[in-house]
C-alpha cells in the first residue's frame, strides 16, 4: 500500500504543513480518550510504521521516540472520563482531536483525519482506515497510543487489581471481575454499560 499518497498529492498542490490526526481509547471503560496531531517533514522515513494497533508494544515505543525526534510538530489532546460521560464518546473524540490540533506547536495547512469528520478553520480530509493509508495518521496513532498506554500503566501502579497494564481499561474478563469484587474508581466511565450496571446494582442494594 502506498501510504504516502495523500501527503504527496497535497505537496504537489503546494501544501507543506500536513498534519495527521488519530485517537485511541474510545472503547475502554476507564481512563481518557487521547488524540494526537503530528506534522512530519517531507523526507520522513520510518520503515514498518503503520496503524499502532498492528505494532508490538516494543515497536510502538521505539517508533514513538523516532517520530518525536523527526516530527516538525506534535500536539496531544486528552479528554477525561468525566467529560466523556458528560458529552458522549463521539463528541469527546472530536474534542480530543481539536485539542490535539490546537496544542500542536505548528499550525497545519491541511489535516488528514482517521475516519472522523471535523469542522475546522483549515482544510481537512477524512480517510476511512486512515491509520493504515496515511503515514502521517499512522504517526499520530503511535503518539496517541503510547501516550494513553503510559497513563494506564501509571493507573495500574495505583490499582493493580484491575490489570490495567494488560487490558488498558478495556472490558476484559479480569477487569469485569475486579469491578464486581472491588467496585469502581473515579477514572471509570460511568455512562458505559458494565460500569453503569454496577452503579445501578449498588443503588438497589443500598
Amino acid at each position: 500500500m502506498d501510504n504516502y499518497m495523500y501527503e504527496r498529492e497535497l505537496r504537489e498542490k503546494g501544501v507543506t504543513l500536513i498534519a495527521g490526526v488519530d485517537e485511541v481509547g474510545r472503547g475502554p471503560l476507564v481512563g481518557p480518550v487521547v488524540a494526537a496531531c503530528v506534522i512530519l517533514p517531507k523526507d520522513f522515513s520510518l520503515d514498518g510504521l503503520t496503524d499502532s494497533k498492528k505494532l508490538s508494544e516494543k515497536k510502538r515505543e521505539m517508533f514513538f521516540t523516532e517520530i518525536s525526534k523527526q516530527a516538525l510538530g506534535i500536539g496531544v489532546g486528552i479528554i477525561s472520563p468525566e467529560r466523556i460521560d458528560e458529552i458522549n464518546i463521539y463528541e469527546a473524540t472530536k474534542e480530543a482531536m481539536k485539542e490535539a490540533i490546537s496544542n500542536c506547536n505548528l499550525k497545519p495547512e491541511h489535516v488528514l483525519i482517521d475516519a472522523m469528520p471535523l469542522e475546522l478553520d483549515i482544510p481537512t480530509t477524512s480517510i476511512i482506515k486512515g491509520d493504515l493509508k496515511s503515514i502521517t495518521i499512522s504517526a499520530a496513532s503511535v503518539i496517541a497510543k503510547v501516550t494513553r498506554d503510559r497513563m494506564m500503566a501509571s493507573l495500574d501502579q495505583e490499582y493493580p487489581m484491575y490489570d490495567f497494564i494488560h487490558n488498558k481499561g478495556y472490558p476484559t474478563k479480569k477487569h469485569l471481575m475486579a469491578i464486581s469484587q472491588y467496585g469502581i474508581i473515579k477514572e471509570h466511565r460511568r455512562s458505559y454499560g458494565p460500569v453503569k450496571a454496577y452503579l445501578e446494582e449498588s443503588r438497589k442494594v443500598s
